[in-house]
C-alpha cells in the first residue's frame, strides 16, 4: 500500500475499533512508517497512545502482531482493552495452564489471533519451539527503556532481545516506552538492533496535569491533604506512592480509619492478595490504593484523577511515568509530591546498595533539584527530557503560588546557633523540636533543653521550621554529615550568617492542605452544569454496566468518552457512534443502556424510536461478527438478528450475507417459493424463518442491483 492507501485504512479502523475520527500526534506516522516495513522508536508519554502504534499495524498486516511485555497485569489489561473492542488479542503468561498457553498459539498459526502478548522470558524460550515458526507481523517491545542500563528500570532479560532482530531480519520492530532520555534511547536502539528506525518523541507536556510539591509536611498534614482529594474526587480514584511497605500499609489505615475505601499493595504481599488490591482499584471497589513503586506499570484506567507521592521519588523518570497514571483521559487530574529531606537521606542509602551508584546518584539529585525548585515545574520535566517549553506552564505550583520571600536572617540565626550549641549532634527534626522547645525524652536525656536556643522558635509550626532547615541547607548555610548520622553541620557560609555578617531570604511555605472541618465530611454538592449532572449520572450507568459484565469501569467506556457522551446527548444508535470513543462493538453492546439513560435524563421515553435496534446489528455485523457472536453480544435469538440481517439487505445497507446463508440454502430456498407467495411447508420445515427472510432479502438485493 501506498501513504494514502495506509493513512485511509488507518483511519478507518481507529474509527471502527476505537470510535476515534483523528489521530493524536506521531501516531499516523508511526503506523505509516510501520504499515510500510520499517523499524520505529517510539517515546510517548504515559496515556500518550503508544499502544495505538503497534495495534493499528497489527490489524493492517497478514499474520499475528507479538508484543514483548514484562508484566502479566499488563498483558492481561491490554488484551482486556482489545478484546472489549471486538479485536482478537491473547497473552500466553505463567499464570495460565499450559494447555491454555498451546491453544492460544495454535489459535496463532490458524490466523484466529491479530496480536498475541508474551513475556521476553518466554518469547526467548520459545523462540526455537514455534515463534519461529509463526508468520509474525510485527514485533513491538513495550517498556523498552527495561533493555538499558542507562534506563531507571534495568531488566537483564530485555537485553537479550536482540536476538529477534537477526532471526526476523525483514519483520518490522517497534520499541515503545514512555520514560527515557536521549542517551537511554539511543541505547534502546543499539541493543535492539533497530535498523533505520524512526525516530518519533511526542511531547511531554501532559498540560492537564497540575503539579505540586509540598516540603515538610507531618504526617497528619500529608493524611488531611490525601483525605481532601478523595473528598474532591467521590466518584474517582487517586493512587498514593509510598518508599517502603510500612509506608503503604500506614497510609492505607489511615484511609480506612476515616472510613475511605482503600487498598494496598506492595512486593511483600502474595501475588493473590496483590491480583486481588488491583482488581479492587481497576474495577472501582476502592478509592484508593496505597502503594509502593510496584503497582501501576500499564495500568489503564482512565478515572484517575490524582496521584500522590508520600516520599521523593529515586529519579525524574520514574516520577514521570507515576503521575502519568492520572488523567490519561485527558481531563484535568492532580499530582502532589510530599518532599522531605530525610527522603533523600533514605534514597542514598539505598544508592550504596545499588549496582550503579553513579548513574542513580546524579538521577537523584535531578529528582532534588526538581522538587526544590522555585521556577515552573513542568519545564524542569520537559527540558529534562529534551523538549524546549517557550513559556510557563500556569498550572504548577510555582506558576500559580509564586514563593513569597522574606527575611529570614534571625530564623536562621536561631537553627545555626542551636546546631552550634548542639556541637553538631543533631538531625533537622531533633533541631526543629529543640527550636519549638519539645519536651521530648531524648531531646532532655541529651541536655538539648538547658541550650539558649531551646524554644526560641516556639512561635513558628513545626512544618515551617522543617522546610525553613531544608532551605538553608539548600542554600550552603548548612551541611548534612551523611557519615555522622545525618547530622547537621554549619558551613562557612552558616558561620556569616550567624555572625551577622550577610542576610538571609527564605521562601513562605504554604500549608499543604487546610486543616479538615467538620463542614468538610458533607456530601459533595450535586453540579448545577446540566452537562456536568448528566457525565454523574453516567458514572453511575457505566459501574452498574461493568458490574454486570464482570470488566472494570474504565473498559467500558472513559471519563472523557463519557463527558462527550454528556455533551452531545445521542438518543440513537447512529447518534451514539459518533460520540468520541465509541466503536461499532462498545457501541452495540452497551449503546441500549447509555442511550435509555440519556433519554430518561432528557425527560423522554427510554425506548428509543422504532427501528432503531435493527441498527445495533448493523454495527456488529460491520465489526466482522459472525450470527452466533451478534446473538451473544446483543443477548437476542438468532432468528431476530437473522430478521434484522434481512431487514437491512432491503435497506440496502448489508451486501455481505455469505455469513448468514450458504449457497445451497439460497439455491434452494429461491428455487422453492414464488415471488410474492407464501413459503411451502417442507422449507419451513427444513430452514428457520430467519434464513428464509434472509434468502428472500437476498433474492430481491440481486434482482435489484442487476436491473
Amino acid at each position: 500500500m501506498n501513504s494514502i492507501a495506509i493513512r485511509t485504512r488507518a483511519l478507518a479502523l481507529l474509527k471502527k475499533f476505537y470510535g476515534y475520527d483523528r489521530f493524536r500526534p506521531g501516531q499516523s506516522e508511526v503506523i505509516e512508517a510501520v504499515a510500510s516495513g520499517r523499524d520505529a522508536l517510539v517515546l510517548m508519554p504515559t496515556g500518550g497512545g503508544k499502544s495505538l502504534c503497534y495495534q493499528i499495524p497489527a490489524l493492517m498486516a497478514e499474520g499475528c502482531a507479538v508484543i514483548v511485555s514484562p508484566l502479566i497485569a499488563l498483558m492481561e489489561d491490554q488484551t482486556a482493552a482489545l478484546v472489549a473492542n471486538g479485536i482478537p488479542a491473547a497473552a500466553i503468561h505463567s499464570n495460565r495452564p499450559e494447555s491454555e498457553n498451546r491453544d492460544i498459539v495454535q489459535a496463532a498459526f490458524d490466523g484466529k489471533i491479530k496480536l498475541l502478548y508474551i513475556s521476553p522470558e518466554r518469547l526467548l524460550s520459545d523462540l526455537d519451539l514455534w515463534v519461529s515458526r509463526m508468520p509474525v507481523s510485527l514485533f513491538a517491545v513495550d517498556e523498552a527503556h527495561c533493555i538499558s542500563q542507562w534506563g531507571h528500570d534495568f531488566r537483564p532479560t530485555y537485553t537479550q532481545l536482540n536476538v529477534i532482530k537477526k532471526r526476523f531480519p525483514d519483520t518490522p520492530m517497534l520499541a515503545l516506552t514512555a520514560t527515557a532520555d536521549r542517551l537511554t534511547r539511543d541505547d534502546i536502539a543499539a541493543q535492539l538492533g533497530l535498523r533505520d528506525p524512526l525516530r518519533w518523541t511526542g511531547s511531554f507536556a501532559r498540560p492537564n496535569l497540575s503539579l505540586r510539591v509540598v516540603q515538610g509536611a507531618s504526617k497528619k498534614d500529608r493524611v488531611a491533604a490525601v483525605r481532601a482529594l478523595v473528598r474532591k474526587y467521590p466518584n474517582d480514584s487517586g493512587i498514593v506512592y509510598t518508599l517502603s511497605r510500612a509506608g503503604a500499609e500506614d497510609m492505607h489505615k489511615a484511609m480506612s480509619e476515616a472510613g475511605i475505601r482503600s487498598a494496598v499493595y506492595h512486593a511483600g504481599m502474595d501475588a493473590r492478595e496483590r491480583n486481588a488490591a488491583q482488581r479492587a482499584f481497576t474495577d472501582g471497589n476502592v478509592q484508593v490504593i496505597c502503594a509502593t513503586v510496584a503497582f501501576g506499570m500499564g495500568i489503564d484506567k482512565s478515572n484517575i484523577r490524582w496521584v500522590v507521592h508520600n516520599n521523593l521519588p529515586g529519579n525524574i523518570e520514574s516520577y514521570y511515568q507515576e503521575i502519568g497514571r492520572a488523567g490519561r483521559d485527558g481531563l484535568p487530574a492532580e499530582t502532589v509530591l510530599f518532599y522531605s529531606f530525610q527522603d533523600v537521606i533514605r534514597r542514598k542509602k539505598f544508592i550504596e546498595e545499588s549496582g550503579r551508584p553513579q548513574v542513580d546518584t546524579e538521577k537523584l539529585e535531578q529528582m532534588q533539584r526538581y522538587a526544590e525548585g522555585n521556577v515552573c515545574r513542568r519545564r524542569v520535566l520537559l527540558n529534562y527530557f529534551g523538549e524546549e517549553a517557550p513559556a510557563d506552564c500556569g498550572n504548577c505550583d510555582v506558576c500559580l503560588h509564586p514563593p513569597v520571600r522574606f527575611d529570614g536572617t534571625v530564623l536562621a540565626q536561631k537553627a545555626a546557633s542551636a546546631v552550634v550549641r548542639t556541637d553538631g549532634r543533631v538531625g533537622i527534626f531533633m533541631l526543629t523540636d529543640i527550636l519549638r522547645g519539645s519536651a521530648r525524652a531524648d531531646l532532655r536525656r541529651e541536655g538539648f533543653d538547658t541550650i539558649r536556643t531551646y524554644g526560641a522558635g516556639r512561635d513558628v509550626p513545626a512544618f515551617k521550621w522543617n522546610n525553613y532547615i531544608v532551605q538553608m541547607i539548600q542554600m550552603g548555610l548548612l551541611d548534612v554529615a551523611y557519615d555522622e548520622s545525618n547530622h547537621l553541620k554549619v558551613t562557612p557560609m552558616g558561620w556569616r550568617v550567624l555572625r551577622g555578617e550577610m542576610p538571609v531570604m527564605l521562601a513562605e511555605p504554604e500549608l499543604p492542605e487546610a486543616k479538615e472541618k467538620k463542614s468538610a465530611r458533607k456530601t459533595p454538592e450535586t453540579p448545577t452544569d446540566p452537562v456536568l449532572q448528566l457525565f454523574e449520572h453516567l458514572k453511575g450507568v457505566r459501574k452498574t454496566v461493568a458490574a454486570r459484565s464482570g470488566v472494570p469501569a474504565y473498559l467500558v467506556f472513559s471519563d472523557a468518552t463519557l463527558l462527550d457522551m454528556a455533551r452531545r446527548h445521542p438518543l440513537t444508535y447512529e447518534d451514539f457512534t459518533d460520540v468520541s470513543g465509541v466503536g461499532e462493538r462498545k457501541a452495540a453492546r452497551y449503546g441500549r443502556k447509555f442511550i435509555a439513560a440519556i433519554r430518561k435524563f432528557d425527560g423522554l421515553s427510554a425506548s428509543m424510536p422504532e427501528g432503531s435496534t435493527y441498527k445495533a446489528t448493523l454495527l456488529l455485523h460491520n465489526a466482522g461478527l459472525a450470527l452466533g457472536e451478534i446473538a451473544e453480544t446483543r443477548g437476542l435469538k438468532t432468528e431476530t438478528v437473522l430478521n434484522h440481517i434481512a431487514r437491512l439487505i432491503d435497506e440496502d445497507m448489508i451486501s455481505d450475507f455469505s455469513r448468514y446463508l450458504t449457497r445451497k440454502a439460497f439455491d434452494e430456498i429461491c428455487a422453492g417459493v414464488a415471488p410474492d407467495a407464501p413459503v411451502p411447508s417442507d422449507l419451513r420445515d427444513k430452514y428457520s424463518s430467519g434464513t428464509i427472510a434472509v434468502a428472500l432479502a437476498a433474492r430481491r438485493f440481486n434482482s435489484r442491483r442487476n436491473g
